[in-house]
């Protein structure tokens, strides 16, 4: 129940009750409400200013939780970095030199994604460093995983091919040389038998008699056959694949021709000393890739360890070609 409210009359000398008009109690009733809404809403900006509503309360531990998943997957992708850098590793320095692949250059490994503007998207946030650099990362892993998958596809084939690869390589002596009586001069500077002078010998040579039989030493197609009084005089060129050639010189007859296949061990031709040659021998050469390279590399189908020891020795001596 209202207090009822009363005020002294000078006049009459005695207390009279207060009446409020309509009016007046309307104007009271305003401020009232108006004086309220101002306070209350100081006291909720003042509250928000230092206290966290329940739902801000909610939306920063789910922000929190997220932070910490970020960072846990950082972590992850980290370790993931670490095993397909060693996948990579062991996939140029492993399994492409066994099947005699180039390496990936680390220039495409490592390449990231184009486009400056790529992850725009993701700046303003409070965490946008955070959410970026684990966006780089999952590309990067990404397309690395991507070149790996391409890799092993050719790594595969090259495996499929391996047989063929294996029959196809140079892996014999090109004349029968049980005794290793045979080996005369190996690759590298020797003294021309003619000039007198230290030259660069590109094969090796064989010496053995006129007729002596001639042997492909590795499957392939014949690419070249020449009858010559210069240089190799009559000779042979075989196509093995895979980058390799094998030479055979100073032939006294070949019995291939042109795009004829052969399989290694079968008699190509026989021992002469026609062209440039002091005696009667054969001069085999090994090319890879367009390049002389020393054939005593390729004799591991019918040399042991010990006979393979001596046929480098014997071929290191520096003595006279014979051609």
């Amino acid at each position: 129940m209202a207090k009822v409210k009363y005020y002294y009359d000078t006049k009459t000398l005695s207390y009279k009750r207060i009446e409020l008009s309509g009016l007046n109690r309307l104007k009271r009733l305003f401020y009232f409400l108006i004086g309220s809404a101002f306070t209350g809403l100081i006291m909720v900006i003042v509250f928000f200013q230092f206290f966290d509503s329940p739902k801000e309360k909610k939306l920063n531990r789910e922000i929190d939780i997220l932070t910490t998943q970020y960072d846990i997957v950082e972590d992850k992708l980290n370790q993931v970095e670490l095993v397909l850098d060693d996948i990579q590793n062991r996939d140029d320095n492993i399994y492409r030199v066994i099947f005699e692949a180039e390496p990936i250059p680390k220039s495409i490994r490592k390449a990231g994604y184009g486009g400056v503007n790529r992850y725009q998207n993701l700046k303003g946030y409070n965490n946008s460093e955070l959410i970026i650099n684990t966006s780089e990362k999952i590309d990067q892993i990404t397309k690395q995983l991507y070149i790996q998958s391409k890799s092993y596809d050719e790594i595969i084939e090259l495996a499929k091919n391996k047989a063929d690869m294996l029959a196809a390589l140079p892996a014999i002596q090109p004349v029968s040389n049980k005794n290793l009586s045979r080996m005369a001069s190996g690759y590298g500077y020797r003294i021309h038998p003619i000039y007198k002078t230290r030259k660069m010998h590109s094969g090796m040579d064989f010496s053995a008699k006129t007729g002596t039989e001639i042997y492909a030493t590795g499957d392939g197609k014949i690419s070249k056959v020449r009858k010559s009084r210069r240089g190799y005089g009559n000779h042979v060129v075989i196509e093995h694949g895979y980058g390799y050639k094998t030479l055979y010189a100073h032939m006294s007859k070949y019995i291939v021709r042109k795009g004829q296949k052969v399989k290694r061990g079968e008699v190509i031709g026989y021992v002469g000393s026609t062209g440039t040659s002091v005696a009667p021998h054969l001069h085999y050469e090994v090319h890879k890739d367009g390049k002389k390279i020393n054939p005593v590399n390729f004799y591991y189908n019918d040399l042991n360890p010990e006979e393979y020891e001596k046929m480098l020795e014997i071929s290191s001596q520096n003595n006279q070609s014979f051609d």
